[in-house]
């Protein structure tokens, strides 16, 4: 009885472990992208602590502001570009933020208002999904 219990739990605890990594790799298609993203407001975590707001219009433009966080004595702090879809990747491109470079994401759910990113050079975070703009 005793060893039936402890597989029991051991079985739990894994079911339990893997939740929260399937959520984590539930991937964002072209569809999840443009009704979940586009149109609202995006903000990216950043390593000290704060948050820096991506706002995605409708209309294909994407704008910027590190005012809040102090970029300005770094770099340009508002910035604005375009934004596209390309399979089920976003992509986007700034005017002078990143010098000009295009760059593309895969987007990974982690909750309802949270997502991981990956960049097509590998670079990784997190965000969370805003109101609508």
């Amino acid at each position: 009885m005793l060893e039936y219990v402890r597989k029991t739990l051991l079985a739990l605890f894994a079911i339990m472990l893997s939740v929260p990594a399937a959520l984590a790799t539930e991937r964002f298609t072209a569809d999840d992208i443009k009704s979940d993203i586009i149109g609202k407001r995006i903000y990216l975590a950043t390593p000290f602590g704060g948050e820096f707001p991506l706002n995605y219009r409708r209309d294909g433009k994407v704008d910027g502001s590190g005012e809040a966080l102090g970029l300005g004595r770094f770099a340009k702090p508002n910035d604005t570009g375009r934004w596209w879809i390309n399979g089920d990747r976003l992509c986007q491109q700034f005017t002078s933020w990143y010098r000009g470079a295009a760059m593309c994401f895969e987007l990974q759910r982690i909750d309802q208002t949270r997502l991981k990113w990956t960049r097509d050079n590998g670079q990784t975070g997190t965000a969370r999904i805003g109101n609508s703009i």
